[in-house]
């Protein structure tokens, strides 16, 4: 398989959903969906009816029936739920799940993979967050079984997942260590694919995966042992979407807050390149002068996420996509890195858009509930045992799990936020979840795809490599 040009970021909670990268996997480069929650967007589109049948029709290609069918009794509501109710809730991750969570985990990234790849076969990758570790086994195992090409993971170090994958393409039992805060001895989440499926597990292809670091002395440290070794690397910058590594030192904020970063903060790409595994650039690499430039220092391409986060077949909202349209045409719209919205520590990129939780007002209004959980930290516990808590949750049950009250204070919940990002969002009596929507600081590209028109993923990979001479080399239209 040769490597792509383009890749296209795997972006929050269904905004890299399956048109998307299949849009991409179209034109040859590699379509990404992003693999978090994929158990909640999965139940929750069943319950909203599954209008286009487009969920039911992929688990109708799983392996197991049965599987599937439990599934389908459990969630799948004819027509959908009334108006004014809530969703069902689904399962947490827990160091020991239940077989009733393990299952929806792998149908929903089986699902969302196998959309993607169907009707042609172009190459597509999903993405993991390293911080979710007691999800990523069955996740990944899901995509493995719908034939996924890459496995990407960032937000941490994923020094264990090269062998998990080379375990679960064989499907044999797995032990994932687990980072649990406080902990004197170590922790692993179990997953046995063969117990969970209950019969002979189809053959599967281990997929190639890229680890995405946020400098060239990380991709070293992960590169040098052929354990933690992974097939490539995504190189990624300060202002690109989502989580964002720390600054490197003493953390100092600009006058808006936002961390800044420095000299040490910058990509070394020739050392990336003596590392002699492909790598790609992203982060603000949206123009063909950034994929020319890439390739010259040696980078296979560049991986590009907020254009094609504001595309047509995106995930999002089309109202709210329309709206970032509106005000980044109007020079209105403002992206954040903010450090202590996301659970997880790590500075994200919010987009302040009125009607979202980035509103101080909304998100003093918002009930305080943590009812995903995927960015829950375990902890150990006066009596030993692990808990669990996030700083997103209500404050005092925060600071009697042991967390401080100031880490609460600025804390959103990036899991329910997000889900209503793409529509999925919750309802608690009166109050429906809002959105939280996060974007790239590099919006340059807006001009020549449109401004506040609608453009597609093909325009967008026909921007890119048009102009850098790749077009009719690296940009096709596979079909079957």
């Amino acid at each position: 398989m040769a490597n792509p040009v383009i890749i296209q970021g795997g972006m929050g909670v269904g905004v890299s959903g399956w048109r998307l990268a299949q849009a991409v996997a179209r034109t040859g480069q590699l379509g990404v969906v992003s693999g978090v929650a994929l158990d909640a967007v999965l139940a929750r589109r069943l319950q909203d009816g599954d209008p286009d049948g487009r969920m039911r029709h992929a688990l109708a290609h799983f392996p197991v029936p049965a599987m599937a069918q439990r599934v389908l009794d459990r969630f799948y509501v004819p027509g959908g739920i009334p108006a004014g109710k809530p969703y069902r809730p689904i399962a947490l991750m827990g160091l020991r799940p239940r077989r009733p969570g393990l299952e929806l985990t792998v149908l929903g990234n089986f699902a969302e993979v196998f959309l993607a790849k169907e009707g042609h076969d172009g190459p597509v990758g999903v993405n993991y967050l390293e911080k979710i570790q007691l999800a990523t086994p069955p996740a990944a195992y899901g995509a493995m079984l719908a034939g996924a090409d890459y496995v990407l993971m960032g937000a941490g170090l994923p020094t264990d997942i090269p062998h998990l994958l080379d375990e679960l393409a064989e499907h044999r039992p797995v032990a994932l260590p687990v980072t649990v805060h406080g902990a004197t001895e170590p922790h692993v989440v179990h997953f046995d694919p063969a117990d969970l499926l209950g019969v002979a597990p189809p053959p599967v292809r281990r997929p190639r995966f890229l680890a995405i670091v946020s400098s060239a002395t990380l991709a070293l440290y992960l590169a040098r042992d052929s354990a933690t070794r992974p097939d490539g690397f995504v190189v990624e910058s300060p202002i690109a979407g989502g989580h964002s590594a720390r600054p490197r030192g003493t953390m100092v904020l600009n006058a808006d807050g936002d961390p800044v970063y420095g000299p040490r903060d910058r990509i070394d790409l020739p050392k990336m390149a003596a590392l002699g595994l492909p790598f790609w650039v992203a982060g603000g690499q949206c123009s063909p002068a950034h994929v020319a430039a890439s390739r010259a220092a040696g980078a296979a391409g560049v991986q590009v996420g907020t254009a094609f986060a504001l595309c047509e077949e995106s995930g999002l909202d089309p109202a709210w996509r329309q709206r970032l349209l509106d005000d980044a045409a109007q020079g209105t719209l403002v992206v954040r890195n903010q450090p202590g919205v996301s659970p997880t520590g790590f500075p994200f990129k919010v987009v302040n858009l009125p009607g979202t939780t980035a509103e101080e007002a909304l998100h003093a209004g918002r009930p305080r509930q943590c009812d995903l959980g995927y960015l829950r930290t375990p902890y150990t516990q006066v009596d030993g045992r692990v808990g669990f808590r996030c700083p997103a949750e209500p404050a005092d049950e925060y600071v009697r799990k042991g967390g401080t009250l100031e880490d609460t204070v600025d804390s959103r919940c990036l899991c329910n936020g997000l889900m209503a990002t793409i529509g999925l969002g919750q309802l608690r009596g009166t109050y429906r979840e809002e959105p939280l929507i996060t974007l790239g600081q590099d919006l340059s590209f807006l001009p020549h795809l449109g401004a506040t028109g609608t453009y597609t993923a093909q325009d967008v990979i026909n921007f890119l490599l048009a102009a850098a001479g790749l077009a009719h080399s690296a940009t096709k239209d596979i079909t079957e």
